[in-house]
């Protein structure tokens, strides 16, 4: 080698989370590459500002062959108190360990995963190293968080902090160099807390696993399955309801506050032999067997939203039943009404349209057929890692492959 020549500096990325790692792998919900799109990183240093820890080797499909490095900058129990109610100013001391950490592992890019306290931390390396930081917006805070009533009485500071925490998420969105929200619904909340550059990108999912559904054969008895966090926004009751009348076995795989209850009513309905509860399952396990089942069903009043457990369904080709509520479950702006069965939100309206798409072979093969196409075209898991890349390139300022 000649002597004026110098390995190539390893790219690293720094990734801010304010999520419970351990929580993630217990679940299963590990998602390969989800922390370096492309694997365009050698390195991959995961900021956690909670004192969460977990055995990196848990985490590594995460990265895929890049090395991972995890840290915790945990945030001081009275951190509200203290710093009035979230003032960004008043936090500055706490992000100081973070970047002091950061000098050292010299990152070239960081990506923040929601626009929390570790938002606030992105902020802060930011402005300290001179570089770019993309933020990920997942969920929607004024229709997820700040939807219930503020009340000063009883419990004052765990009512008060969500409506406190907006400042946070306003300097981090102002200072972000791009946003990614993964639904289209999330782009105005980030424009007007001040976001500059905004692009939609939705959930890169499951690459590997995920398989296409090739026959539209019924099981016997039919088989229906149901995914998601159980609370009252997603109560899937009235499904239960519906299944206690059909000749068909329901799978619910989540879990939540809503958990216990959905086991009193399929006792309520006498279904118990129908319904199967899966508390958690490796998303690489769930993506497989997801072409196994005939039907999938959602019950949400989340408005706006579009969880990745539907677009697994969509990108499978399963026939999918939705309830209809107003302002939309999801966003179906751009649905001609063809790859998705919308619902009325009764057991009457999930019944009926089970006993159509179970009776009728054409209508169950063509809305599967068609939601396998219209997800393949948009949300397909290389097209949206692609993206990614293509986001972070730009923003090192190399060529893609570089």
């Amino acid at each position: 080698m000649p002597t004026n020549m110098h390995p190539a500096k390893p790219k690293r990325l720094l990734v801010t989370i304010s999520d419970q790692l351990g929580a993630i792998v217990r679940k299963g919900e590990l998602t390969p590459r989800y922390y370096n799109p492309g694997e365009l990183f050698d390195q991959v240093h995961i900021m956690a500002t909670n004192d969460d820890r977990v055995d990196p080797s848990d985490l590594q499909t995460t990265v895929g062959r890049a090395k991972l490095f995890l840290y915790n900058i945990p945030l001081a129990r009275r951190a509200f108190t203290r710093s009035l109610g979230y003032r960004p100013c008043l936090l500055k001391q706490w992000a100081r360990t973070g970047v002091r950490l950061a000098k050292q592992i010299r990152p070239d890019l960081i990506r923040c995963y929601g626009n929390s306290f570790n938002g606030l931390l992105g902020v802060e390396i930011k402005h300290a190293l001179g570089i770019p930081m993309i933020v990920s917006l997942h969920s929607h805070p004024e229709e997820n968080v700040r939807a219930e009533r503020v009340k000063l009485w009883p419990d004052w500071k765990r009512r008060l902090a969500p409506v406190m925490h907006r400042a946070v998420e306003r300097v981090t969105l102002q200072n972000a160099d791009i946003v990614l929200p993964v639904y289209g619904s999330i782009r105005g909340y980030a424009e007007r807390y001040g976001a500059k550059t905004v692009e939609v990108v939705y959930n890169v999912l499951n690459p590997s696993h995920l398989r296409k559904k090739h026959s539209y054969d019924l099981h016997n008895p039919v088989r229906i399955i149901s995914v998601g966090r159980q609370y009252v926004a997603k109560n899937p009751e009235h499904i239960i309801r519906a299944v206690a009348d059909l000749d068909a076995n329901l799978t619910l795989v989540g879990d939540g506050p809503f958990h216990e209850h959905l086991r009193k009513v399929t006792v309520a309905c006498r279904a118990e032999q129908k319904v199967t509860f899966l508390s958690a399952i490796p998303n690489d396990a769930l993506c497989e067997m997801l072409p196994e089942f005939d039907i999938f069903a959602v019950h949400s009043t989340v408005s706006g939203e579009f969880p990745k457990t539907l677009l697994e369904a969509l990108l499978t080709g399963l026939p999918v039943v939705l309830n209809r509520c107003n302002p939309p479950a999801l966003e179906l702006a751009d649905s001609d009404g063809s790859w998705i069965l919308l619902v009325e939100n009764t057991r009457e309206g999930y019944l009926e349209n089970f006993r159509r798409l179970i009776e009728d072979e054409e209508l169950r093969e063509c809305l599967g057929r068609t939601a396998y196409a219209h997800a393949q075209e948009n949300w397909a898991p290389d097209q949206m890692e692609a993206k990614v890349v293509r986001i972070c390139s730009e923003l090192m300022q190399e060529p893609i492959g570089a």
